[in-house]
């Protein structure tokens, strides 16, 4: 695999939006490459006998336990609205009208 250039992590950096310095640039350099190194290793390794994963690790969903509880009122609910009509809520039109 071809080593990224200076120019190479210039151009990423301006596509980002990111204002590096030349300190930054030249050590983005030596990680980006060192990066592409390891990549380049791991490609070596024989995985034709692995089947395709999406995921390494068991997925399993924490979750609380759902405990009903009474609802909030009105009220309580339009404290904190900074408008308000009646016990509607008032927001800016997203839509022409």
């Amino acid at each position: 695999m071809a080593a990224l250039s200076r120019a190479d992590v210039e151009h990423v950096a301006h596509l980002a939006r990111l204002g590096l310095t030349e300190d930054e640039l030249a050590r983005l350099q030596t990680e980006l490459n060192h990066i592409l190194d390891q990549y380049a290793k791991l490609a070596e390794l024989d995985t034709g006998s692995i089947p395709p994963t999406a995921q390494t690790i068991e997925l399993e969903n924490i979750l609380r336990d759902d405990v009903p509880r009474p609802p909030i009122g009105s009220a309580e609910a339009m404290a904190n609205a900074p408008e308000r009509e009646d016990d509607l809520f008032v927001v800016p039109a997203i839509l022409g009208g």
